[in-house]
């Protein structure tokens, strides 16, 4: 679980140093419908959520698959 946060907390990093130092970037748009602001904060709301949903779903399904087989 930490390496997961420490993971998510690189993502959103690297999303504020591109809205910081990239210039000309337009919004970005989380699951390409929520709409965030083109700034250091959006981006690093964009890099943080988009890693903790691609990173979390797969291991909540490994939790979840190596629990019901424990419990089998």
């Amino acid at each position: 679980m930490q390496l997961y946060a420490a993971l998510v907390g690189v993502g959103a990093t690297a999303g504020l140093l591109t809205g910081t130092f990239v210039e000309g970037l337009t919004a970005p748009r989380f699951l390409f419908l929520v709409p965030l602001p083109p700034t250091p904060v959006g981006f690093a709301l964009y890099g943080g959520l988009t890693l903790a949903l691609v990173l979390g779903v797969p291991l909540a399904l490994v939790v979840y698959v190596s629990q019901s087989i424990d419990a089998e």
